[in-house]
C-alpha cells in the first residue's frame, strides 16, 4: 500500500522496547450512542461534530479505536524476529542472525527509520547484513539510508522487476495531486484527521512526492536518497542464507507486480508485504494508480497459506501471531469469493450496482475484523473486477447515450419545477435525516447555479454528515475534504 503520510505526531513516543501480542489487543467497539437531534447535526460542520464525543458515529469510534494499534512499540514475533509498529506508517522488521541482522522493509523516511534502528539496537548491537524490500512503494523502502552503509557490503534484496508500478504510473503523470491528498486526509483540519485505517494519522500535508525524509531544516521536506537493490531474483522462489538464517524470497504479485513475501521456514514466519494487512485489501485505490490484479493477489495469498505459517507480519498493522495459517485461509477465501461471485453475476448480466450486493461477503467472513473495509473496500473491489474484465459499459443501453452532468441537472430541474424547488427538496431531505439525498439534490443546483453559496453550504453540510459516518477511511477522508471545500466556497466573501 503506497501511503503518502506526513511526520508522526510528537505525542506518539515509544512506551517500552518490546511488546507481545497480548500487549496490543484489538479493543472492543463502543456501543452505538444516540444521535443528536437531526436539526443540530445539520447545523454543525464536521469539525465540530468530530469534537463532540456524543456526536460520534460508530464509524468514527471504530476508526479511533483502531488507531490505538499504532502506538509505537516493538513486538516480538519469534525468538529472533521483531517488528516495529507505529514509528512509521509501515511495519518494519528485524531478523536476528548469528553475526548480524536482516531488515525487512526499512520504512518511509530515514529520520523515522533511524528511530526504528535505535529501538532495534536496544535488543541487539549486531550490524546490518541485509535489507529486503517486499515491494517498491516508497513507504516501505525510502527509510533504507538509516540502515544502509555503502562500505559494509550490505545486501539489498528485491525482485528483478522492482519499481515496475512506478514506471507505469510515470507514463501518465496522473498519480498524486488532489486525489491522493484528499483520500489520505492531508487536507483535513487537525480535529478531522483519523488516519487511513491501517496506519497512523498524517500530521501534516507533505509535498507532492512521497519520497520525503522530513529532515530538512528549512521546513520543506527533501527527497530521500534511494538505495537501489544490490541483489535481485526473477525466479518464483529464491532461497538465501544470511548470517546463518535460512530465508525464502517468493514472487507474490498482488498489490504491486513486484511484490514478494519473505518466508522463514525454521521460524514459521511469513512477511507478507502489502498483500496482507488487517483490512480488506486496497484492490482499487481511490487515489488512482496502475491496475492491480486480484487474480494474482488470490494466488499469492494461497501460496503463503500453503507454507503453513504460524506467524504473519503484514505490511501495515500489528503482526498476527499463532494463527497465521487460518487467517490467510480466510483472507484467500474472501478474495476468491468476491471474485467468483462478481464473474458469476456478470454472466447473468447484473450491473456493477447490482453486483455490490450479489457478491458481498458471507456472514462468517464479513464478521472478521481483519477483513473489514478499513482501507480497501469490497464494493470498490467488485466494481474494479467488473471494469477490468468487462470494461466501463454495464449493459444498460441508456449508458451508451449519457448526457452531460449539466444536461442531467437541467432535466431534473425541469421535472420538479426549477432549481428553487430542488433546493427546497434538498432542505427537506436534510430535515428527514437523508444527508446523501440532500447532497445529490444540492449538486444539481450547483451545476445549474455555480455561484449559489446556499447550495454549496447545504451540500457541504450534508457531506460532512455522510463522511463522518463513513467507515472506509479513504472514502471518509475524500468525502470530508469535499465538504470542507464546499463550505469554504460558501463562506468566501
Amino acid at each position: 500500500m503506497q501511503l503518502i503520510l506526513g511526520l508522526i505526531p510528537n505525542n506518539l513516543q515509544p512506551k517500552s522496547p518490546i511488546h507481545s501480542l497480548e500487549d496490543n489487543p484489538m479493543h472492543s467497539v463502543n456501543q452505538k450512542i444516540k444521535d443528536l437531534p437531526k436539526l443540530v447535526l445539520v447545523a454543525l460542520s464536521i469539525g465540530l461534530v468530530a469534537q463532540l464525543a456524543h456526536a460520534q458515529s460508530d464509524a468514527t469510534q471504530r476508526l479511533l479505536e483502531r488507531n490505538k494499534m499504532f502506538e509505537p512499540k516493538i513486538i516480538k514475533v519469534a525468538d529472533n524476529v521483531y517488528t516495529a509498529i507505529g514509528y512509521q506508517v509501515t511495519a518494519n522488521s528485524m531478523i536476528v542472525g548469528k553475526d548480524g541482522i536482516i531488515i525487512v522493509d526499512p520504512g518511509q523516511m530515514p529520520i523515522m527509520a533511524s528511530r526504528v534502528r535505535k529501538a532495534f539496537e536496544e535488543i541487539t548491537d549486531k550490524p546490518v547484513k541485509a535489507i529486503i524490500y517486499t515491494h517498491s512503494h516508497g513507504d516501505h523502502y525510502n527509510g533504507a539510508p538509516a540502515f544502509y552503509e555503502s562500505d559494509k557490503g550490505i545486501q539489498v534484496w528485491a525482485r528483478s522487476n522492482f519499481g515496475s508500478e512506478g514506471a507505469r504510473n510515470a507514463l501518465t503523470g496522473l498519480i498524486g495531486g488532489v486525489r491522493s491528498s484528499n483520500t489520505q486526509g492531508f487536507d483535513l483540519k487537525p480535529e478531522q484527521k483519523i488516519g487511513v485505517g491501517v496506519a497512523i494519522p498524517p500530521a501534516r500535508r507533505p509535498t507532492n512526492s512521497m519520497m520525503v525524509d522530513g529532515s530538512s531544516q528549512s521546513g520543506t521536506p527533501r527527497r530521500a536518497q534511494r538505495i537501489e537493490p544490490t541483489h535481485t531474483f526473477s525466479e518464483d522462489r529464491k532461497r538465501i542464507e544470511i548470517s546463518g538464517v535460512t530465508i525464502d524470497l517468493v514472487s507474490a504479485p498482488g498489490e504491486t507486480a513486484d511484490q514478494l513475501y519473505v518466508w522463514l521456514p525454521n521460524q514459521k514466519v511469513v512477511f507478507a508485504g502489502d498483500n496482507f494487512y488487517q483490512s480488506w485489501p486496497n484492490v482499487y485505490p481511490l487515489r488512482g494508480t496502475a491496475r492491480r490484479s486480484i487474480r494474482d493477489w488470490i494466488v499469492s495469498i494461497d501460496k503463503m497459506a500453503q507454507e503453513g505459517p504460524k506467524h504473519l507480519v503484514g505490511g501495515h498493522t500489528t503482526p498476527m501471531l499463532n494463527n497465521a495459517s487460518e487467517i490467510l485461509a480466510n483472507y484467500h477465501e474472501a478474495l476468491k469469493h468476491v471474485y467468483d461471485k462478481t464473474i458469476e453475476g456478470a454472466k447473468k448480466y447484473l450491473t456493477p450496482d447490482e453486483l455490490v450486493e450479489y457478491a458481498a461477503l458471507p456472514p462468517h467472513l464479513a464478521k472478521l475484523d481483519y477483513l473489514a473495509p478499513y482501507y480497501g473496500s469490497v464494493k470498490g473491489t467488485i466494481r474494479d473486477i467488473y471494469a477490468q474484465d468487462l470494461g466501463w459499459f454495464d449493459g444498460d443501453a441508456l449508458n451508451l447515450h449519457r448526457e452531460s452532468p449539466l444536461k442531467q441537472s437541467q432535466r431534473m430541474a425541469d421535472l420538479v419545477g426549477g432549481a428553487n424547488v430542488l433546493m427546497t427538496k434538498a432542505k427537506e431531505a436534510m430535515r428527514k435525516d437523508d444527508p446523501l439525498g440532500a447532497a445529490q439534490l444540492a449538486q444539481h443546483v450547483i451545476r445549474l447555479r455555480p455561484e449559489d453559496k446556499n447550495a454549496k453550504r447545504l451540500m457541504g453540510e450534508a457531506l460532512a454528515i455522510v463522511g463522518e459516518s463513513t467507515f472506509n477511511a479513504p472514502m471518509r477522508n475524500y468525502t470530508i475534504s469535499t465538504s470542507n471545500r464546499l463550505l469554504s466556497e460558501a463562506n468566501a466573501k
